[in-house]
């Protein structure tokens, strides 16, 4: 390894204060996606194809960027995207702004360790703050306050005039697929039982969430049955066809009987495996493998309607939908196996495909969620929305409590902090660092109202009075913060804008944890070699 100290190594007070110009144009590059006044960014990928979108991680997730600090940035963004689903951009923003803080005490030769206990402190005081701002509700009684939760989530998205639409699809799919659990928390498993299928052309009106699964497929035999009530279902995965020899396997045939005898046993191995199927009585099989031309005449001769090769997923859902056991040998069936909590089977035609629908379930844990659209662009954009509207709800389903958005939160804890920075008399040079983090956290509401286009000097020395004051008469639960639309200052409470508590409180500790590790980091070292050695 050969290092050039010009290029390929940056040490001391230079790699620090490199990482924070870094994490700025990062945050540069998203800070006008905050907010439901947001821009949109066009992002050409490698291919050639074309995505608008303001969803920070999204659009992180395209940016070819070459410095390290830049990557561990775009690395929080998806960290935070994975982890809760929400505040993608406003981890981006705070965590460049926290850092973009620490410059001028580095320049005054502050130490790194210096700033980070001073930082730690700050967030350990902030959660405490919002503890005392959460309000905490009833999930099950209280629907009105998730709808407007999920509300001002996907308020700032370009889905947003279908807003109420959305809001009903995210809440119905999440309560259909949460599964509670003896003692502990409720699992919600968005990513297995809760598929998105998009279908190019018609409406976003006729985007639904199906009491069931729809699966792209079309029937085995085109005679097959098309429409079942109250279906039977088995599934499979097993093939239904004669088991191919291994790859080595020879069968050398002296006489024309010896062939005449080899496919009377292939046919009688598919028969026994159709009659053992057909005893089970069922209407509907599906299988992960493939099923041969005799099985398919057999099955559609017994009213049975076949379908194969469907993903290991897609039949992982059909079970959980319908009551069903997956089985691995036709000779195993038992009347458990069969599923029969599905009101309606049916084959529909959507554009030029043909769909088959398992829908008007009993207490189904797992949906398919349609979405209709114009273009492919506006379908995938209404489909990160619903995902985020959707985390949104799991999120309060695992942990409800609530707090103000529109930035009442991030000023709360500025005033919080700034006063507590001031009673820090005697802790020596942490108090400055303290007081620093304070007035990073004002950067939230200070970059709303710049994407709404007032004066933004007015309404955040506004915003940071009225806290001010409401802390000072012993209120703590002030929730004064920037209406998003119109940019004037608004009780949270009567706008009726809320974000779940884990989300802020993953975001804070996020970008505050992320600023100490990139403070702390004093060499850049690049491990490629010259030409010619």
């Amino acid at each position: 390894m050969v290092l050039n100290a010009k290029t390929q190594r940056q040490t001391g007070r230079e790699a620090q204060l490199g990482n924070i110009r870094a994490a700025k144009s990062v945050a540069n590059i998203i800070r006008t996606t905050l907010g439901p006044q947001s821009m949109l960014k066009m992002l050409l990928d490698p291919m050639g194809g074309i995505v608008m979108t303001n969803d920070g991680n999204c659009i992180l997730r395209e940016v070819d960027v070459s410095h390290p600090t830049a990557k561990s940035m775009i690395e929080l963004s998806r960290a935070q995207d994975e982890e809760v689903g929400d505040g993608t951009t406003s981890v981006i923003v705070l965590s460049a702004q926290v850092l973009a803080a620490a410059e001028p005490f580095l320049m005054s030769r502050y130490h790194p360790t210096v700033i980070c206990q001073a930082y730690t402190k700050a967030l350990s005081y902030a959660l405490e703050v919002c503890d005392d701002l959460a309000t905490t509700i009833d999930v099950q009684k209280d629907k009105e306050w998730i709808s407007k939760l999920v509300l001002s989530s996907i308020g700032t998205k370009f889905s947003s005039r279908w807003n109420d639409q959305l809001v009903d699809m995210a809440i119905q799919a999440v309560t259909t697929v949460v599964q509670e659990t003896p003692g502990g928390k409720p699992t919600v498993d968005l990513k297995r039982y809760a598929k998105v299928e998009k279908i190019p052309g018609g409406q976003l009106e006729d985007a639904c969430v199906l009491k069931g699964i729809m699966i792209q497929k079309d029937t085995t035999h085109s005679k097959m049955r098309r429409k079942i009530e109250n279906p039977r279902i088995l599934l499979l995965d097993s093939p239904l066809e004669y088991k191919k020899g291994e790859s080595q396997t020879n069968v050398e045939i002296t006489d024309d009987q010896d062939w005449n005898a080899m496919l009377r046993l292939e046919e009688e191995y598919v028969e026994n495996m159709c009659k053992e199927i057909i005893a089970a009585k069922p209407d509907v099989v599906c299988t992960e493998k493939g099923v041969s031309d005799l099985a398919q005449h057999y099955l559609q001769k017994a009213g049975i309607t076949a379908f194969r090769r469907l993903r290991k997923t897609d039949n992982n859902r059909v079970a959980r939908a319908t009551g069903a056991t997956i089985v691995s040998r036709t000779d195993e069936i038992q009347e458990s196996d069969i599923g029969t909590k599905c009101g309606l089977f049916e084959m529909r035609k959507v554009g030029d495909d043909w769909f088959c629908y398992f829908d008007e379930c009993k207490d189904p844990k797992s949906c398919t969620i349609v979405l209709r659209g114009g273009s492919k662009d506006v379908l995938n954009e209404i489909e990160r929305n619903l995902q985020d509207a959707m985390q949104v709800v799991r999120n309060v389903v695992y942990d409800p409590k609530l707090l103000p958005g529109g930035g009442a939160t991030e000023m709360a804890l500025a005033v919080a902090i700034r006063q507590k920075g001031q009673s820090l008399g005697g802790i020596g040079t942490q108090q400055a660092p303290f007081l620093a983090v304070g007035e990073a956290l004002e950067v939230i509401p200070r970059t709303l109202a710049q994407n709404c286009g007032v004066s933004v000097i007015r309404t955040v020395t506004a915003l940071r009075q009225k806290h001010a004051s409401a802390l000072e008469s012993g209120d703590k639960k002030c929730a004064v913060g920037v209406n998003g639309i119109t940019g004037e200052l608004a009780d949270m409470h009567e706008l009726g804008i809320w974000e779940p508590y884990s989300v802020k409180v993953q975001t804070i500790k996020s970008s505050i944890e992320n600023a100490c590790m990139i403070l702390r980091i004093d060499d850049i070292v690049s491990g490629s070699k010259k030409k010619g050695y």
